[in-house]
């Protein structure tokens, strides 16, 4: 409950504020580098911090003579105030240890100007600091509950740098980068805020000590040399902020008026004795800290963390947003049926909305097959006076805890125990990247197990990474107990279809009497490697094919095998030259191309051959490379592949081409020339070489067969302990 609610505050929170936030952090971007030019004027002496008001008062007084005023701003540079001789004010930046003229005080733009009012009032005067003030507190809040959630996803401080697991861009970033720059952000938010609440004296001042001064000096007082005083002995330069100088330099009514980081200090132009002293209070001197850490102008290092912080503002606003509209997209679908009426509940924990949209597809097929099905959230649970069985589907939040509208699962189930005997199953989702993979969901399923009238249906599944396949077999075993016929495709599990992007046709071939196959070169300007994987939907829906690829002279080439009322060999086959389609690359990286291995051997029956075409023609570092491929018969298709190995392997980029035919006079299957070489193979494997293995699953079956025959026989191990190794990649379907 604790965990919904700073999350519902740090959401409401932005939801109220980010137009504001986003137009202060835009400025504040802008504004970060004001410091940072500012501090690269040459306006700094060296050895600045010795400096002492004994070495440099006397050289300004008798340089300049008449003097109003010294500052020193954020950027400890010097400006002196006074009139010269003809009576003319003059305002410039000084060296404080010859008096020497240095520069012009810097003068702000227009446009700098411009932004610093926007930044602070909208150019709604008093107003807007108001309404500035107060969205600078919401992002304080904003940035403190962000904090809170993270620690709290992470079980605590000790865990708090912990791996995160990347579900998708937005929510990784949102949280990575918010451990890197929330300290930061709160520390701008809270500064900001002071500095609005000083504006309107919400904050208490300094009260003076000392209204009138009596001066401890008359006309007859013996002058003291300014060299001499003893406080400016004592005092550097460096802690000043300001001085005010004595309006008559004969007067010992007129006092130097010295504004130090601490304390201002009322000194004597005649003797030198410090005649009052009023300490600031806490509160002053951590208002100049606040206005120093929220404009930058404590070093050039600050600044830019300032700037980037700003803009880590906008990227939390943008992937805050996100991962609001990938939470709620996802909604429980309209129930036909009461919670009454139902024979199946549905019951779902999900965090994100992914959990939710497998549950959704289940549900949808349940109600198809005319059963009477009922999905809440765990949360939702109660009674069910007619269900036989409840399925629950739930992630997993953090590191082990249960996604918040699952959280009061736990007291639901002792609330309302069931009046009759029901049969559950329980499928978990996570990530194996968590220590406690699928924790919350065992803990779930434990909990039924210790209910009497709770009976098992299944094991408890669990789905790494919202794999479809894993899901899927779920649904296998499900559909195998229960006969209600369930899709068992993974296929139908996968997401909503990602965004497709143009390929372009640039060749056909056609299929002939003695071969079923077929080639389709593209043009794509999608990046990729030979191995990765086209996905089409050749029915523009859920309908998923996938066709491993292979990059020829920079085109994207597929092989493909005809079927008759195949889904995405029909659609291939149908497309012209120069038509375009819509489709996507999936990356594949377990099945690229070995850059470091001394030797490769690739392995492939029938459209299998088409990665490793591709493979063959990148391989510019000349690895070893022999390819062992199985066809059914000797004919114009299997030809072009003998003539493109041959030029191949005058190229060095492949060794050796070895070719088995099924159905000609010689009858021999890619196992047989495994067989065949099997003490190459042996070498090759002892030796840390990869086997690359693309086809058909009972091909690569019969394959692993024979390599672990071998491996026992000449290595006296087994081919398994090669797999773990990473010596044996396979992409078979």
């Amino acid at each position: 409950m604790t965990l919904s609610i700073w999350r519902y505050a740090h959401l409401i929170l932005a939801y109220i504020s980010f137009l504001f936030i986003t137009m202060t952090s835009i400025t504040g971007v802008i504004l970060s580098f004001r410091p940072i030019e500012q501090k690269l004027h040459p306006y700094k002496v060296e050895q600045f911090n010795a400096i002492t008001l004994a070495e440099t008062l006397p050289v300004l007084q008798n340089k300049y003579g008449d003097l109003t005023e010294l500052n020193l701003d954020k950027n400890n540079f010097v400006s002196l105030e006074g009139f010269d001789e003809d009576g003319n004010d003059f305002k410039f930046y000084i060296d404080p240890r010859t008096g020497e003229k240095l520069g012009d005080p810097i003068e702000k733009s227009e446009f700098m100007s411009w932004v610093i009012t926007l930044h602070r009032s909208l150019f709604l005067h008093e107003t807007g600091r108001i309404i500035i003030g107060f969205m600078t507190f919401l992002l304080f809040l904003i940035a403190v509950s962000g904090l809170v959630l993270i620690i709290k996803r992470q079980k605590g401080f000790r865990n708090f740098f912990d791996k995160i697991n990347k579900e998708y861009f937005s929510q990784y970033y949102h949280v990575i980068f918010g451990r890197i720059f929330l300290i930061p952000v709160i520390i701008i938010s809270f500064t900001g805020t002071m500095m609005v609440l000083n504006r309107f004296e919400l904050i208490p001042k300094n009260e003076k000590l000392n209204t009138e001064i009596t001066s401890s000096a008359n006309e007859n007082t013996k002058r003291v040399e300014l060299k001499d005083f003893s406080i400016f002995k004592e005092t550097k330069l460096a802690d000043v902020r300001k001085i005010e100088f004595p309006f008559d330099r004969e007067d010992p009514q007129e006092f130097y008026k010295i504004n130090l980081t601490g304390q201002e200090l009322i000194v004597n132009q005649i003797n030198g004795k410090v005649e009052a002293k009023t300490p600031f209070s806490n509160a002053q001197a951590f208002l100049r800290l606040s206005s120093k850490l929220h404009t930058g102008h404590i070093n050039i290092m600050w600044a830019v963390i300032l700037a980037i912080s700003c803009f880590s503002i906008l990227f939390f606003i943008y992937s805050g947003f996100v991962i609001t509209l990938k939470r709620t997209k996802t909604k429980i679908l309209k129930n036909k049926y009461s919670a009454e009426e139902a024979e199946i509940v549905l019951l779902v924990g999900s965090e994100n909305g992914a959990t939710l949209g497998f549950a959704n597809k289940i549900q949808v097929q349940l109600l198809a097959n005319g059963k009477k099905s009922f999905m809440t959230q765990m949360n939702q649970y109660e009674l069910y006076p007619n269900a036989k069985q409840i399925i629950i589907f739930t992630s997993t939040y953090g590191i082990g805890d249960a996604p918040s509208n699952a959280n009061k699962f736990e007291s639901s189930i002792e609330k309302h125990p069931q009046n009759q005997e029901i049969d559950f199953t329980v499928v978990g989702f996570g990530s194996t990247a968590y220590e406690k993979f699928c924790g919350y969901a065992l803990e779930v399923d434990e909990l039924l197990e210790k209910q009497k009238w709770a009976n098992r249906l299944l094991p408890l599944k669990t789905v790494n990474d919202k794999s479809p396949e894993e899901f899927a077999t779920w649904a296998t075993e499900y559909k195998e107990k229960t006969d209600i016929p369930l899709a068992t495709t993974p296929a139908m599990y996968v997401g909503t279809a990602p965004k497709l992007k143009d390929l372009n046709v640039i060749s056909t071939s056609k299929v002939t009497e003695d071969d079923a196959t077929f080639n389709v070169i593209l043009n794509t300007k999608q990046k990729f490697r030979s191995g990765d994987l086209l996905a089409i939907y050749p029915a523009n829906d859920h309908r998923e094919r996938l066709y491993s690829v292979g990059k020829v002279n920079g085109a994207l080439q597929l092989v493909v095998k005809l079927h008759e009322f195949g889904l995405g060999s029909q659609y291939l086959y149908k497309l012209n030259s120069s038509e375009n389609f819509k489709a996507r690359i999936i990356k594949n990286t377990v099945f690229h191309f070995p850059k470091k291995a001394k030797k490769v051997i690739l392995i492939a029956n029938g459209t299998g051959i088409a990665p490793f075409l591709g493979m063959i023609d990148e391989n510019k570092k000349k690895i070893e490379t022999h390819l062992y491929a199985g066809f059914r018969f000797h004919n114009t298709v299997t030809k072009s592949y003998e003539s493109f190995s041959s030029k191949q392997i005058k190229k060095n980029h492949l060794t050796k081409f070895n070719i088995a035919f099924s159905r000609e006079e010689q009858k021999q299957y890619v196992m047989d020339l495994v067989k065949r070489d099997e003490k190459f193979f042996a070498d090759t494997l002892q030796n840390g070489g990869i086997i690359m293995i693309c086809g058909a699953l009972a091909m690569q079956h019969d394959i692993e067969k024979v390599l672990d025959l071998i491996c026992q026989e000449h290595l006296g191990k087994t081919f398994e302990e090669f797999k773990i190794n990473g010596q044996f990649l396979t992409d078979c379907y």
